[in-house]
């Protein structure tokens, strides 16, 4: 089940330069310029999209964030923390001319096992699939919405 968002919609909020010949998109994350590759642009769109429409607070995302899969170093496109500081969600982007497929969605689940988020999101742009993880049970399932960040928790 497909998510529908209108990423476009965000484009006229990114803040994009060119310099040398070479086109750079500002990263409010990392604060600072990156080379605009069609994977960046949807990263930087789907970051838009969270913060605005679902209320992610930006201390809570960080990108390009460093993890150890299977004693390999990887770096996961989107990964937004909870009130806690506990790995809620995670964003996987690809260019939209790369098809979301059952290799991206095992790409993203070898990503999670260290981090066991609540949410599995994938997106080239066009297309969006989010999956809530139920780890009780080895399984998932799929949502027609990105859910919105959650209150803090009242201990």
């Amino acid at each position: 089940m497909q998510v529908n968002i209108d990423l476009l919609k965000y484009q006229p909020t990114l803040n994009l330069r060119k310099q040398e010949g070479q086109a750079f998109v500002y990263d409010p994350i990392r604060k600072k310029f990156l080379v605009q590759t069609p994977e960046e642009v949807v990263r930087q769109l789907f970051l838009e999209y969270l913060k605005v429409e679902k209320n992610y607070p930006k201390n809570r995302i960080r990108t390009e964030k460093v993890l150890k899969v299977n004693e390999l170093t990887k770096r996961c496109d989107i990964l937004v923390y909870d009130w806690e500081m506990q790995p809620h969600l995670l964003v996987e982007c690809k260019a939209p001319n790369v098809a979301v497929t059952d290799a991206t969605l095992r790409q993203i689940a070898a990503y999670n096992m260290p981090l066991r988020v609540k949410y599995l999101v994938l997106t080239n742009g066009l297309s969006h699939w989010c999956c809530e993880m139920d780890y009780a049970n080895a399984d998932w399932q799929f949502l027609d919405t990105i859910p919105i960040f959650p209150a803090p928790s009242s201990k």
